[in-house]
C-alpha cells in the first residue's frame, strides 16, 4: 500500500473480509508462463468470467491504491488475491466511450462511441456491427449476462439483447435515482429499468441490491456451464446514496468526501455479496475477476463538486489529464495469477478482451478489428514490457496521445480548477516519469517531441477513419 497518497484519517483499519477469492481451473490451451502452472479442472470446464465495471471511481478510491479514509475489504481482497495495475488507463474519461473499449476490444472511436450516447429510448448508440466480448464468449458456448448500467444505446438494436448478452437487467441511460429507478437529469424524469428488453418496475428497492439479486439468479441458473458477467455498477456516479451505515460510519468527513466515501463503501459491500454467491456456490476456484472503473472521479454539480480522490494526479472525469483517465483496476485468479502483485506497466481497457480471451482458451474471430493487445505476460511479470508502444483518447476536441514517459494533450481540460490550462498553441507536453503530476509544460521546451506526437496522433486519425 502506498502511503505518499494518505488522506487525513478518520478510519484507520479495513473490515475483516474472509474471501478467498480462487479462481478459474483450466485454460483450453496452456499457456508456456507460470500461469500454465494450473490444477486441471475435473471437468474440463472453461472458466467463468466476471466483469465488475465502476463508475466515476476516483484512480486511487480504494484501501489498495492507498485511500487510509475508506473501508473497501471486498476490492482490497481482489488486489490481495492477484495483480493490480498502476498505469490502468480507461478508453476515455466519461462513462459510454469507456465501457465501449472494454466490450469491444477497441479504441471508442472505432468502436463507433467517441462520446456519451443519449439517455433516451429509441435513441441508439454503439453500432450492432462491433463485435462485443459477450458475443465472442457467446459463440464459445457461454452464458452471458449484463448487469447495472448500459449506457451504449437505448433502441433494440443496441441495447444488451442485441450485442451479444443472454440476459441483461438494468438502466439503458447514464445514471438513475437508485430507488425510484427514474433518469431525472432532464426532464421529463424517465423511469429506467429493464429486464431483457421490457421495462420493469421495482419501486423503492436499492439498486445496487437488486443488481446482488440478479446475478444470483443468473449464476445460480448457469452454474453447470460457463458464464461471462458484466457486472456494471452504477456507483459511486452521483446521486450519491450510500446506505444509512456507511453515512454514519463516515459522518465525521468533510464534505464532500463523506457523502461519496459512503457511497463507495457501500459499492464496495455488494462486490463482496457477489465474491460471496460465488463462494457459497463452490464456483470460485473457476472464475477469473476482473475489476475496474471507467472514468475519474465526477466534480460535477449532482456530484456535490466532487469527494473523490486521486493523490499526486491531475485532473478528474471529463480530463485527459492522468486523474481522469487512470483508474484503479485488478484481475485475480488465485492459484494462477500471481497473487498480492503490482504491475507499473501502461495497459488500457481495451486489453480485457484480448486477455480473457487468451486465458480461457476462446478464438477471436479472424475478421474481428481488435486494437487491445492481451496483458497475460505483463500479469505474468513486472518485467515484461507494455503491449503498447503509443495511447490514444480523444473526447470533443480534446485528444491525447502517450509514447514512452511522453504525453500530449490538444486542447486540455480540468475540471478540478476553475481557471484554463495554461498551453502553448492548446498544448500540454508531460514526461510522466519525471512528473506524474502535469503541473509543467514542456511543450515550449521540447518542439521536437511535440511534433512526432502530433505526427502519431495524424495516423490514429488515420487509422479511426479506415474502421467507420
Amino acid at each position: 500500500m502506498n502511503s505518499a497518497y494518505n488522506l487525513p484519517s478518520q478510519v484507520p483499519y479495513k473490515l475483516p473480509f474472509g474471501i478467498v477469492i480462487c479462481l478459474v481451473a483450466l485454460l483450453t490451451a496452456p499457456l508456456e508462463s507460470a500461469i500454465g502452472a494450473t490444477t486441471k479442472n475435473n471437468d474440463n470446464r472453461k472458466p467463468n468470467v466476471v466483469i465488475i465495471f465502476t463508475d466515476d471511481q476516483g484512480a486511487l478510491d480504494a484501501g489498495c491504491y492507498g485511500a487510509k479514509d475508506l473501508v473497501t475489504p471486498a476490492i482490497d481482497s481482489l488486489a490481495d488475491d492477484g495483480v493490480r495495475f498502476t498505469q490502468f488507463y480507461s478508453g476515455a474519461p466519461v462513462c459510454s466511450p469507456s465501457r465501449a473499449a472494454l466490450l469491444t476490444g477497441c479504441l471508442p472511436h472505432c468502436a463507433g462511441v467517441p462520446g456519451n450516447v443519449s439517455s433516451r429510448r429509441g435513441h441508439g448508440g454503439m453500432p450492432n456491427k462491433k463485435t462485443t466480448i459477450a458475443e465472442i464468449f457467446e459463440a464459445a458456448g457461454y452464458a452471458t449476462a449484463h448487469i447495472g448500467k448500459w449506457h451504449l444505446g437505448y433502441s433494440d438494436d443496441t441495447m444488451p439483447n442485441a450485442q451479444g448478452f443472454d440476459y441483461s437487467f438494468g438502466h439503458m441511460g447514464g445514471c438513475i435515482d437508485n430507488y425510484s429507478h427514474f433518469f431525472y437529469w432532464n426532464g421529463p424524469n424517465r423511469h429506467d429499468l429493464w429486464r431483457n428488453g421490457k421495462e420493469v418496475y421495482e419501486y423503492g428497492r436499492f439498486f445496487p441490491d437488486l443488481m446482488v439479486d440478479e446475478a444470483r439468479r443468473f449464476i445460480e441458473n448457469n452454474r453447470e456451464r460457463p458464464f461471462l458477467l458484466y457486472f456494471a455498477m452504477n456507483t459511486p456516479h452521483y446521486p450519491y446514496q450510500g446506505t444509512e451505515k456507511w453515512l454514519e460510519h463516515y459522518s465525521s468527513l468533510p464534505y464532500p468526501r463523506n457523502l461519496y466515501a459512503a457511497f463507495v463503501s457501500t459499492l464496495d459491500e455488494r462486490i463482496g455479496e457477489l465474491l460471496e454467491i460465488l463462494e457459497n456456490l463452490n464456483l470460485r476456484e473457476n472464475t477469473i475477476i476482473a475489476f475496474q472503473s471507467d472514468s475519474g472521479y465526477s466534480t460535477e454539480t449532482r456530484a456535490h463538486g466532487g469527494g473523490g480522490y486521486a493523490g499526486k494526479f491531475r485532473g478528474a472525469k471529463f480530463s485527459l489529464f492522468e486523474a481522469g483517465i487512470r483508474v484503479p483496476a485488478i484481475i485475480s485468479w488465485p492459484g494462477h495469477l500471481p497473487s498480492g502483485a503490482t504491475r507499473a506497466q501502461p495497459v488500457h481497457a481495451s486489453d480485457w478482451l484480448p486477455t480473457m480471451a487468451e486465458l480461457c482458451g476462446v478464438t477471436l474471430p479472424k475478421d474481428s478489428h481488435i486494437d487491445g493487445k492481451s496483458l497475460v505476460k505483463v500479469i505474468e511479470s513486472d518485467s515484461a514490457e507494455s503491449p503498447h508502444d503509443t495511447m490514444f483518447w480523444g473526447l470533443g476536441n480534446q485528444w491525447a496521445v502517450r509514447r514512452g514517459p511522453w504525453k500530449l494533450i490538444g486542447n486540455p481540460r480540468d475540471p478540478t480548477q476553475d481557471k484554463p490550462v495554461q498551453t502553448v498553441n492548446n498544448l500540454f507536453l508531460s514526461n510522466l516519469n519525471a512528473d506524474p503530476s502535469e503541473k509543467e509544460n514542456l511543450a515550449g521546451k521540447h518542439p521536437d517531441i511535440v511534433e512526432e506526437l502530433k505526427s502519431i496522433r495524424e495516423q490514429w486519425i488515420s487509422h479511426i477513419k479506415s474502421y467507420r
